[in-house]
């Protein structure tokens, strides 16, 4: 089985309920890994709650101003993603290593009251959406996005393997703009827009859009460039 197979996920036996993951550092994208280390008391419990159930957490990204409340319930962007715990890793000293895998776009819909150290809210599942158009226009833009990633990929040294499994296995148009705008160094404030917009014609557009700003600076300073896959995210 690849691994996109493994990205199945029962919509229909989703709760609505999730836990809570806010950083202030990271978007993250639906069909992608993220390692995470969790040291944070509260995390722990929200990761060990997690593994004994669903073991699904939502990562959200902090909103602005999130410094003057970090430690409370600081506001958070309205869409955030639905990940499931695939690999975890306690440390001897308590703290956790994790591999979270992203699987769908969910909006918050409000925030629970809960006893518990982190925070619960309910959600609704964001699924892509097409536009009904001609074939021609989704092939145009799939071909468009791949040339745009091909032509910004020798500043991505390392994630040349990653682009030889795309191109080796049926990717959807919507599923290539999530890994490519994960992949990619970029704003979070553009990231955060990207995991936004569930119209797939719209994203691919955008996305366009910041592969050529990205090229145009790193040809500009071909020095300047973070690694993929990026490193481990703490909370």
């Amino acid at each position: 089985m690849s691994k996109f197979e493994d990205l199945s996920f029962a919509v229909e036996q989703f709760s609505g309920k999730v836990r809570l993951f806010p950083l202030p550092n990271l978007v993250l994208f639906p069909h992608v890994m993220q390692p995470l280390h969790i040291f944070e008391a509260r995390y722990r419990d929200m990761l060990e709650d997690a593994i004994a159930g669903d073991r699904l957490v939502a990562m959200a990204l902090l909103a602005p101003g999130w410094e003057r409340d970090y430690e409370g319930r600081p506001p958070l962007y309205p869409v955030a993603c639905l990940g499931r715990i695939t690999t975890y890793f306690r440390l001897a000293d308590g703290t956790y290593n994790v591999l979270l895998l992203g699987l769908r776009r969910i909006k918050l819909l409000y925030e629970m009251e809960s006893n518990r150290r982190f925070r619960e809210a309910r959600v609704e599942i964001r699924e892509d959406l097409y536009p009904f158009q001609e074939i021609e226009d989704y092939d145009l833009l799939h071909d468009q996005l791949h040339k745009a990633f091909l032509h910004i990929l020798p500043f991505l040294p390392d994630a040349q393997e990653q682009l030889d499994q795309l191109t080796d296995t049926d990717v959807s148009l919507g599923m290539l703009t999530d890994i490519i705008s994960y992949m990619l160094d970029i704003d979070l404030g553009k990231k955060q827009s990207l995991l936004t917009e569930i119209d797939v014609y719209r994203r691919t557009e955008l996305l366009l859009k910041y592969l050529a700003a990205a090229t145009e600076e790193l040809e500009g300073d071909s020095t300047d460039f973070n690694p993929f896959p990026p490193l481990f995210s703490a909370n």
